[in-house]
């Protein structure tokens, strides 16, 4: 197995809840159920019952070829997952921190964890799930980041929670967000302000209208943020 197949693998069969792993990296990877049970040539309902927990969990066997049925179907696809997955990078930390989860987390949730309050979009976000989240210098990400290097931002899928700190009133990162779409084909599932300095900007407000994109604001200490979400984390 090449090395993202030995990732994938590797934390399904150590997931505390591997049907809820399998799920994640389904999705990630745009599957349905249909269209993998097609390829795997099994029914939807057994791709349904290792997903919801109602069957035993799957054996390395199974994993194996649910992780090489999902490269392939992207590989058909073109590849565009798998070389977002494998792009080597590592991000300053003095700029952003990349974070996945282990497991998809619902938008009420994550807006719970973080004492949130919802500016923009509130029916969006509670059909929205997110797999992980960008903690981000808004100054700085916005001075120093080049437009094409935006993708940077996403980590593994661009289904997650941007978290913009040192924001004054979200003018700047909602536009940097909007500018970066264009270089990227990238929107996140969910945008933070943290810590506004003043109230937030109505032009902030209205692009995540325009882009469908929870807009949500908190004053919880960035550590205790960092803390809370730590149980999801992978």
């Amino acid at each position: 197995m090449d090395k993202l197949s030995s990732i994938m693998a590797g934390e399904i069969c150590l997931s505390k809840e591997p049907g809820g792993a399998m799920k994640k990296w389904r999705e990630i990877f745009g599957v349905s159920q249909t269209e993998l049970a097609d390829y795997l040539k099994v029914s939807s309902s057994t791709i349904s019952d290792y997903e919801g927990g109602r069957r035993q969990s799957p054996g390395i066997g199974i994993v194996k070829r649910l992780v090489s049925a999902l490269i392939l179907i992207d590989e058909k696809r073109g590849g565009k997952v798998r070389k977002q997955l494998e792009k080597d990078f590592k991000p300053s930390k003095e700029i952003f921190g990349v974070h996945e989860f282990s497991a998809a987390v619902q938008g009420q949730d994550f807006l719970k964890k973080i004492d949130g309050k919802v500016m923009a979009n509130p029916s969006k976000l509670k059909e929205t799930t997110i797999y992980g989240y960008t903690v981000i210098d808004s100054l700085k990400v916005i001075l120093d980041i080049p437009v094409h290097e935006y993708m940077q931002l996403y980590g593994k899928t661009p289904e997650r929670a941007l978290i913009f700190q040192s924001v004054e009133n979200g003018r700047s990162p909602m536009i940097a967000v909007k500018i970066g779409r264009f270089s990227t084909d990238m929107t996140p599932s969910i945008i933070v302000l943290h810590g506004l300095k003043k109230k937030v900007d109505p032009l902030a407000i209205k692009i995540a209208e325009i882009e469908k994109i929870p807009l949500i604001i908190s004053n919880k200490p960035m550590q205790e943020i960092l803390e809370g979400l730590k149980g999801f984390e992978v």
